[in-house]
């Protein structure tokens, strides 16, 4: 490596680096021949990616590149490869190649586009404006487009759909008319003009038709015998002969003659609960012309009935075994051939409902609605309706069951051609956004309305040959559809201009196109130089050896033709090189898992390092700048600075500039505020913390038992206890880890308390109280020991006493005795 004032210039294997000293952020100059320098910034050149499907493809030509993905592109540079290199290496992306030295004139990147054949804007009719012709109605736009499509590269475009007001309508009703629909038969028969006044609301121009239906005519759906085959109803009824389908009015738009017709109709009957019905589905939905269906129209088919229905495979139990054919087969207004064809399946009568852009109601009794609705299910842009056991509710079922069909509308798109797929985005009303299966449809939708998809049309590849191909995107229900016309790229612009036998090919073997040789069968090497007969001689294998080594091209390569073709790796940012393969760019020196410490290029296992960077893994910075203290001495005075980092002669001292000491006096007083705002938001920095307390981390613990201690730490932990202006108490740890400075706090403060009252008053009263008690207890205990003595005493006297036996002088006897004079003396005798 030389300098060159501003530069540093660097070559080897025939690659000049030459880095830019001055740029910010540092670049460098990738001279690749005296004309071409192509400047690039550093970081642009050192990435990793997960695989490269342009190198995975190995590509031969041109053509197969651009079929890799949207990102790959070819150099057709005759000298665009060196030694080593495959002819597929010409297929890269386009970021590679350029970094390569490919000019962006010698890439061939052909791109996909779009062209819009047909816009009319959707129509913005009202009703009671003048009457337009049907063609002239529209409702989705674009009509037409052109697509050309490059693999991997997906062609968006917006479809615009508006429901037109006043958009007209054909309704056919199809009724079973076996015998337990004779009370709805009745109310049918005046179905047509009032549904005529209610249908003016929507539309004013409606046109009704109507159909009926019972059975096969053959066992065991109804009885043969002569008699059931004229009148098939019992009890004296007079009933019409059964029949499968019967187209009894063409559309129209008279309503009294609808009447008319539907009330000459007679009541039929058959042997079996579920009826025939689908064989008359698929009549209406493919006999367009006898049903009358107009092109530019809402189609709608009325299915009203009270029972099941007979599906494919059911026609077995009549002996019918063919398929139906879902072919028109109406002669006289009768279907003829339901003796001859099974029922249609529901998958049938889905497609031809759907090519036929017929939506279809349900009308049905409560007993049958989980059947219809599952089938409902499978049939898009169809309604079920609860129909009332006589059908006297069948106007309202009909516009019900309309306004929910037409408040809907579903993209669907003609079978794919292989390789391609869409994907729909739906922006609906109020701003709904859908993706996926739902971003193919919007609900909610009134007349009037206007919603948009985006579609993505993404091909994987060509298509065999590489023909156009037509699809088409529609709604359901709907006769407009948009129409597309892909164009595949499949071969470079630069393919047609191919000269055959180029003496360039070695002796005119093969094709010189798009800068690389195309060689003719029985011919290999990228110059088509040998025979494939010749391709694993020893001579040839010989000048593969490096330094007559046993090893082929280093084992990093193949021997082809007497030259390496080194190997391709999973990731397409690693490669070797070389004349031997010797060399790659992806086994240097890293630092930070980064490849060269990110600071430098990889060139043959050697990393080359950007100006001011050295080592070998270019992670020693010779700038010293990061070393400055803020006293602008070079690590404080108490460091060396290496590879940009101070390194502390001193052990007292941390940091990135040997700055900090975490032990030294002062430490706690200086870091006081900052610790007491941040933790607490009080303090003398509490109004500007955020700006002045923002140099450590701070992490908060519980108590001090949580706190570093200096025992434990790797690192010099300072303990610090302040005062805050309450008198409280805080503690925490200062500590320099690893050039970051870290606080652990503990989150309480501890503040002295003051006397408790509560506590004083009631120690007082209750020391009171038990003063009281115990005096009175000594004063009691005092006067029943003094009690106790005097008894005793007592007790002593009495024991001491002497009493006079005489009779006591002052004792007067309370005993007073009388006499009666008169006792003793005799009564005198009268």
């Amino acid at each position: 490596m030389t300098l060159h004032g501003q530069t540093a210039l660097w070559q080897r294997s025939g690659v000049t680096l030459l880095f830019a000293l001055s740029l910010s952020p540092p670049s460098f100059c990738l001279s690749l021949s005296p004309s071409l320098c192509l400047t690039l910034s550093l970081p642009l050149l050192v990435f990793c990616s997960e695989g490269n499907e342009c190198i995975n493809a190995n590509a031969k030509y041109c053509g197969e590149c651009i079929q890799a993905g949207a990102k790959c592109g070819w150099c057709r540079h005759p000298d665009f490869l060196k030694q080593g290199e495959a002819v597929s290496s010409r297929c890269d992306e386009l970021q590679s190649l350029l970094i390569r030295g490919c000019s962006l004139a010698d890439i061939e990147n052909p791109r996909g586009g779009q062209r819009v054949l047909l816009d009319r804007p959707v129509t913005n009719r009202l009703k009671g404006a003048d009457k337009l012709r049907l063609e002239n109605i529209t409702q989705i736009q674009p009509q037409k487009l052109a697509i050309t499509l490059r693999a991997g590269e997906p062609q968006s475009f917006n479809l615009k759909f508006k429901r037109a007001e006043d958009y007209p309508i054909d309704m056919y009703y199809l009724m079973d008319l076996s015998y337990s629909m004779k009370d709805d038969l009745e109310n049918v028969k005046n179905l047509g003009t009032s549904l005529m006044q209610e249908m003016t609301k929507i539309t004013s121009d409606f046109r009704i038709g109507f159909g009926s239906f019972v059975e096969k005519t053959v066992m065991p759906y109804i009885s043969t015998t002569p008699a059931k085959l004229l009148n098939p109803c019992t009890g004296g009824l007079n009933c019409t002969s059964p029949f499968s389908y019967k187209n009894v009015l063409k559309l129209t738009s008279d309503g009294k003659r609808f009447n008319t017709l539907v009330g000459k109709q007679q009541i039929s009957g058959n042997l079996d609960s579920p009826e025939g019905g689908f064989d008359a589905i698929m009549q209406v939905a493919v006999c367009g012309d006898q049903i009358g269906w107009r092109t530019d129209v809402t189609r709608l088919l009325v299915f009203s009935t009270d029972a099941g229905f007979h599906f494919a495979g059911d026609g077995k139990l009549g002996g019918i075994v063919l398929p139906n054919d879902g072919k028109c087969h109406l002669e006289n207004n009768m279907y003829t051939m339901s003796h001859y064809y099974d029922y249609p399946s529901i998958a049938h009568l889905v497609q031809k409902l759907s090519d036929n852009n017929i939506q279809t109601i349900f009308a049905v009794t409560e007993e049958f609605q989980p059947v219809y609705k599952e089938l409902k299910n499978l049939i898009p842009k169809s309604a079920v309706g609860t129909l009332s056991a006589n059908s006297s509710n069948v106007i309202n079922l009909i516009i019900d069951a309309y306004n929910s069909l037409s408040s809907e509308v579903i993209l669907e798109n003609s079978k794919l051609p292989e390789g391609l797929t869409i994907a729909y985005t739906s922006l609906c009303k109020n701003g709904i956004v859908s993706e996926g299966e739902n971003g193919r449809k919007c609900s909610n939708i009134s007349i009037g309305d206007e919603v948009m998809f985006t579609i993505d049309v993404t091909a994987t590849g060509c298509p065999k040959m590489g023909k156009p191909e037509t699809i088409k995107i529609k709604p359901l229900g709907f006769n407009e559809e948009v129409e597309i016309t892909l164009n595949f790229i499949c071969e470079c612009d630069c393919s047609s201009g191919g000269i055959a036998d180029s003496d360039n090919c070695t002796l005119g073997n093969g094709t010189l196109e798009c800068g690389a040789c195309k060689c003719n069968p029985g011919r290999v090497g990228r110059n088509c130089e040998c025979s494939s007969n010749e391709v694993a001689t020893e001579d040839m294998d010989r000048t593969c050896r490096r330094d007559n080594s046993t090893d082929l091209c280093s084992n990093n390569g193949e021997c082809v033709c007497g030259a390496c073709e080194c190997k391709k790796r999973d990731n397409a940012d690693e490669r070797y090189s070389g004349p031997f393969c010797e060399c790659d760019n992806f086994n240097c020196d890293r630092s930070n898992s980064l490849l060269c410490g990110g600071n430098g290029l990889c060139i043959c296992r050697e990393c080359i390092c950007k100006p001011n960077w050295k080592g070998s893994a270019c992670d020693c910075s010779l700038d010293h700048s990061t070393c400055m203290a803020s006293n602008k001495q070079i690590c404080n005075g108490r460091g060396t600075c290496e590879c940009g980092a101070c390194k502390c002669t001193d052990p007292k001292f941390q940091g990135l500039t040997c700055e900090t000491c975490p032990t030294c006096p002062g430490v706690c007083i200086e870091h006081k505020d900052c610790v007491q705002c941040r933790t607490f938001g009080t303090g003398e920095k509490a109004e500007r913390c955020q700006e002045d307390c923002s140099e450590f981390s701070l992490v908060k613990v519980k108590d001090r038992g949580e706190l570093p201690q200096p025992n434990d730490a790797a690192y010099p932990v300072m303990h610090c206890k302040e005062r805050d202006a309450n008198d409280c108490w805080f503690y925490y740890t200062y500590a320099v880890n690893n050039n970051t400075k870290e606080v652990h706090v503990v989150d309480k403060l501890e503040c002295p308390t003051g006397p408790d009252i509560i506590p004083i008053v009631l120690g007082v009263v209750v020391g009171i109280v038990l003063i009281g008690l115990a005096l009175l207890l000594i004063w009691k205990l005092l006067m029943v020991i003094h009690d106790r003595r005097e008894f005793a005493k007592f007790e002593k006297e009495k024991l001491n006493a002497k009493w006079d036996t005489q009779e006591n002088p002052i004792y007067k006897s309370p005993i007073n005795k009388f006499q009666n004079p008169n006792y003793g003396r005799k009564a005198p005798v009268l």
